[in-house]
C-alpha cells in the first residue's frame, strides 16, 4: 500500500512539471517564435505607440469614422470587464436599448435596413469585428462626415473584408479599427 502512495505522488508531480510547466512553457516559446504578432496581443501601433489591438473593440463615437458595434462590457469597451450583459430577449431594458439604437441609426440613414450586429452586443462585448453590410451601412455617414464620395469609402471598405477563414470558418468580417487607420491615411 504504501508504494501505491509513492507512486501516486511521483505521478502527479511528473505530470504537473510536464502538462503544467514545460508544455506550456514550451508552447508558448514556439507561438512567440511562429507568431510573434499574434503571441504579443495584435498590438497596432501608431507613430510607435500603442493605440490599440486588431482583437479589441475600441469606442468611436465621431460620424468621420466607424462603429463597432455596442458593448456591455464594463462601461463599454472595458478589456478587464469582458462579458455580455446577460438581458433576456424579453427583458424591456435590452429591447428599449436596441430599439432606441435602431431608430438613431435608422434616422442616418432610412433608405436601407439597419444591420443587425450594429444594435447587439457580442457575447465578450469587445468584438473588433462588424459585418460587411453594416460597415456598407455606415459607409454613407463617414462620407458625408469626411466630404469625401461614397464610392471611395466603400472601396476602402472592399478593401478590409476579410474573408471566412479557410474559406468555410466564421463569416467575413470587416475590423473597425484597422479601417479606421486607413481612413485617418487617406485624408494626408
Amino acid at each position: 500500500m504504501h508504494s501505491v502512495w509513492k507512486t501516486s505522488i511521483r505521478f502527479t508531480l511528473v505530470t504537473t512539471v510536464l502538462l503544467g510547466l514545460a508544455y506550456p512553457l514550451v508552447m508558448t516559446g514556439i507561438a512567440g517564435v511562429l507568431f510573434p504578432r499574434q503571441a504579443g496581443g495584435s498590438l497596432i501601433l501608431k507613430d510607435g505607440q500603442v493605440i490599440g489591438s486588431s482583437l479589441l473593440a475600441q469606442s468611436f463615437t465621431s460620424d468621420r469614422y466607424f462603429h463597432p458595434r455596442p458593448s456591455a462590457a464594463g462601461n463599454g469597451y472595458d478589456a478587464t470587464s469582458s462579458g455580455g450583459s446577460n438581458l433576456a430577449q424579453s427583458n424591456q431594458k435590452l429591447v428599449q436599448r436596441i430599439q432606441g439604437d435602431i431608430d438613431k441609426l435608422a434616422a442616418q440613414n432610412a433608405s436601407k435596413p439597419v444591420p443587425i450586429d450594429l444594435v447587439t452586443t457580442s457575447g465578450s462585448g469587445l468584438d473588433p469585428d462588424i459585418t460587411p453590410d453594416s460597415a456598407y451601412y455606415e459607409a454613407h455617414r463617414v462620407a458625408l462626415a469626411r466630404h469625401i464620395s461614397d464610392d471611395t469609402i466603400n472601396k476602402l471598405v472592399a478593401a478590409h473584408i476579410t474573408p471566412r477563414t479557410l474559406g468555410v470558418l466564421g463569416e467575413p468580417r470587416v475590423n473597425v479599427l484597422e479601417l479606421n487607420l486607413d481612413l485617418d491615411k487617406s485624408d494626408r
